[in-house]
């Protein structure tokens, strides 16, 4: 069992205020917050180890050096990769997807299909779309059904694809769909399959070879790591073959006057002085993590989000999106109150020291299936409790109260 009491004292900023009341971080989804022992580890490399990675001998650079390549083993482990040089360290999932995009840019063609769903972030939308556009392929886009889940019969639309692309959780419905049978059906049209794990990694058990996905990408910041840490996961055998998106430092092998060869991977992928500090607390965020437990964590976001559900529907004129029932979504709740807009929601909520996320969430399309321009989005992880929901739901009756005149 999890002690959220215990869990919350090693968040500092989680005993600060708003308007003398005590902050309900209900944002996570958009960044966790970071407890002492990530921004102690973070100090401690830059008071003590800091030097840059794989280019010296001397001590400060070894240490740096392993600290470096043990963050990629315990990364490894936590998505259980066949090999740590299946892991490459990215500045987050968008830089992962756009790394992705331009190695596998090259094997389409015009005529190919692309394909994605209407329940992507913009990251894992907009360079399929362009990439289709550049090429002369088509882009096809599965669509759901009105509670946010993915329409059986839309999956048709993967017949003869060479890539899909798709979220293990959608950062707005909050679906999860089926990833191991997407990714085997992916395979079985000869597609590669393109998971975004961001908001699904902070708070599941991650399992690559049962996902059976070619690429995995995710934020360390959504996982209590800081900003500029993240990992593209890929299989060995395609990152073999997968040309490089940046050039230059310790990606090559050897450089000639007229011709340059590349060094494997992940060092292939990751061109210049890396962000190492934040590579190495990505670690250490993963080891507090599975101290906890992902299935613990897991459970404990399951049970507060059906706590809000419950809250929300009791609420006149709130309307949800996405799945109705918790064991079908990640640890988030978008939603829209009537004849109130979005941003008002959220700078109310402020002034009862609540913290929310308000506007398109980088998921336009997906809106407009919805047929709202916006939306807010609440979001819990493994330091919220029970009473932050209550305090939430109070919250929006005042406002709903206060709109209705």
């Amino acid at each position: 069992m999890m002690d959220v009491e215990e869990i919350r004292a090693d968040f500092p900023i989680l005993g600060t205020k708003r308007n003398e009341k005590p902050i309900a971080y209900l944002d996570s989804a958009a960044t966790s917050q970071k407890p002492r022992q990530v921004i102690d580890a973070l100090t401690e490399f830059y008071s003590l180890k800091n030097a840059n990675v794989g280019r010296s001998l001397y001590h400060l650079a070894e240490e740096a050096t392993i600290a470096y390549q043990e963050a990629r083993k315990t990364a490894q482990k936590f998505i259980n990769a066949k090999d740590e040089n299946e892991v490459i360290f990215t500045g987050n999932t968008t830089i992962g997807v756009n790394a992705v995009f331009r190695g596998l840019e090259g094997r389409i063609k015009n005529g190919d299909k692309i394909v994605t769903t209407i329940l992507e972030h913009h990251s894992n939308f907009v360079p399929w779309m362009q990439l289709a556009k550049s090429k002369g392929a088509s882009f096809e886009v599965i669509d759901i059904d009105d509670d946010g889940e993915i329409r059986e019969e839309e999956l048709d639309k993967l017949k003869g694809a060479k890539l899909f692309a798709f979220s293990a959780a959608s950062n707005v419905a909050g679906t999860m769909p089926d990833v191991p049978k997407l990714c085997s059906i992916a395979k079985s049209e000869g597609a590669i399959s393109i998971v975004d794990g961001a908001q699904y990694v902070p708070g599941h058990t991650t399992d690559v070879q049962k996902m059976r996905c070619d690429f995995l990408l995710f934020s360390g910041h959504k996982m209590l790591a800081p900003f500029g840490s993240g990992v593209l996961y890929g299989r060995s055998e395609l990152l073999a073959e997968l040309d490089p998106f940046l050039y230059g430092s310790e990606m090559i092998r050897q450089v000639h006057k007229d011709s340059a060869t590349w060094n494997e991977s992940p060092y292939k992928f990751e061109a210049g002085t890396p962000n190492v500090a934040e590579c190495v607390c990505l670690g250490v965020a993963m080891d507090y993590l599975k101290r906890i437990g992902m299935e613990n964590i897991r459970a404990h976001e399951e049970k507060l989000t059906s706590v809000m559900l419950k809250r929300f529907s009791e609420i006149e004129g709130l309307k949800v999106l996405g799945p109705k029932k918790a064991e079908r979504r990640t640890g988030l709740v978008a939603f829209e109150l009537e004849n109130v807009h979005p941003h008002d929601v959220a700078a109310l909520l402020d002034e009862d020291g609540i913290c929310v996320r308000s506007g398109h969430h980088c998921a336009m399309p997906l809106h407009e299936r919805f047929d709202i321009p916006a939306s807010t989005r609440a979001s819990v992880y493994l330091y919220n409790k029970e009473d932050e929901i209550e305090r939430l739901a109070q919250s929006l009756v005042k406002i709903r109260n206060l709109f209705k005149g």
